[in-house]
């Protein structure tokens, strides 16, 4: 019977130490310059979207976190949005030269630096006083669109003043009053705004359940808990006692001088169909997307009533709660509408391993809405530059790791988009 013969001793290992000098550790060990100013440190300090959000929970009143972080009824759309960009495995192409990568892309014949815009998001001013007009300078400086909102707090031409040479973008809600129509239309043409974005998924209003716990309504009717809450919040007060007030800022020349939730009511149209399209069609000669479509049935049909594109979107489901995740019904979209047509997405994006996927599905681009609002919440202007940075940082790092070395190459063979049963959705944060 073989026996193994023992093992041997091993010999220890003699160990030769010396102290170092002062030059040999400065090269291994670098220490972080202090920066004066909490906001510059508060965003130096956060590396991720969810960094942003938690940034954003801690210098922001309750009510405003919540309006900017909820959605409808019990948020489950919401946390489908996420959930779906969980799903997706990359798939990457091995020994492919990723030397001097190109972000860029071309969206309706302007090239921008990257798949990405900035959605358009109503009371901008309310999460922080620098308001759309940061968002749009961002915008600028980094080459990437922004769209504003009717329910914008700051009016069609200031965010021009703010962004001169920037693609700016309208977002419409076409009402029953065609005056009004035509006046925002007319104003938007005489600043330059390129594209004008049809939001289709707003007929009436979505039940939004913490906004009604915290009386973030309109008009808003604050509960006292709600009061107390944002006294501890003295400079975001301040900044909104001392920068003008909150309004639609586009809409303050309506005649009668309605109120907010009167202007509210006005803008959620029942009536909305496709014959509004036509008309908006022949009015508007620039750019035209349609932006809440989620089946493909739908899209063909507003294409073949003159769109140029779509916006795959369930409104960040703050709307329909239930609807299916954007990222599912994108493939399908795409495939309907063909390769000719603009398809955006939104929903869901907080990474850039989002954007390489919604870009290999099929999205021409993604738009952003809460991922540059929490940056905007914790540091103004400069927290929506950190957003874009983290984002943009993320995609292209993601397309070289992949061995893509060019946004236009992506495609569906470089990801895996396992399927799911039915309610197989759990909860998911930020």
């Amino acid at each position: 019977m073989f026996r193994p013969a023992p093992p041997a001793v091993l010999a220890p290992i003699a160990t030769v130490r010396q102290i170092p000098s002062w030059s040999e550790l400065r090269e291994v060990v670098q220490f972080r310059r202090p920066r004066l100013g909490r906001t510059r440190r508060r965003l130096e300090r956060s590396h991720s979207i969810r960094d942003l959000r938690e940034a954003a929970r801690r210098t922001t009143p309750r009510a405003v976190f919540d309006y900017v972080d909820g959605a409808a009824e019990e948020e489950i759309t919401a946390a489908r949005n996420v959930a779906a960009y969980r799903r997706i495995t990359f798939r990457p192409d091995a020994l492919r030269s990723v030397a001097s990568p190109d972000s860029s892309i071309i969206l309706l014949g302007q090239r921008i630096a990257m798949p990405l815009m900035f959605a358009p998001t109503g009371y901008t001013r309310m999460m922080h006083h620098h308001g759309e007009a940061a968002v749009a300078s961002v915008a600028q400086h980094v080459g990437v669109p922004y769209a504003l909102s009717t329910m914008g707090s700051t009016s069609i031409e200031d965010v021009r003043a703010a962004a001169p040479g920037g693609d700016l973008w309208f977002q419409l809600y076409l009402t029953a009053n065609r005056r009004l129509n035509e006046e925002l239309l007319a104003r938007a043409e005489a600043a330059g705004y390129s594209t004008v974005l049809l939001t289709v998924d707003t007929t009436v209003s979505g039940m939004r359940l913490r906004d009604v716990l915290n009386g973030l309504t309109i008009p808003p009717t604050l509960t006292a808990r709600t009061a107390l809450n944002m006294s501890r919040f003295p400079t975001w007060w301040f900044n909104k006692l001392t920068t003008g007030g909150m309004t639609f800022a586009s809409l303050d020349g309506i005649p009668g001088k309605p109120t907010p939730g009167e202007v509210a009511n006005m803008l959620f149209d029942p009536g909305l169909n496709l014959e509004s399209l036509t008309w908006l069609r022949r009015r508007w000669r620039g750019n035209l997307l349609v932006k809440g479509v989620t089946t493909p049935a739908s899209a063909r049909e507003i294409l073949e009533h003159g769109a140029d594109g779509v916006v795959v979107s369930n409104h960040g489901g703050r709307q329909l709660d239930r609807s299916a995740a954007t990222l599912d019904v994108l493939p399908a979209i795409r495939a309907a509408v063909g390769l000719e047509a603009t398809v955006l997405i939104d929903g869901g994006v907080l990474h850039g391993q989002d954007i390489v996927a919604a870009r290999a599905l099929g999205a021409d681009a993604v738009m952003i809405g809460r991922a540059y609002l929490y940056g905007l919440m914790a540091g103004g202007q400069g927290g929506v530059l950190r957003a874009f940075e983290i984002l943009a940082e993320g995609y292209q790092r993601s397309m070289q790791l992949l061995g893509v070395r060019r946004s236009e190459d992506l495609s569906d063979r470089h990801v895996a988009f396992a399927s799911h049963a039915a309610g197989d959705y759990p909860h998911v944060s930020v």
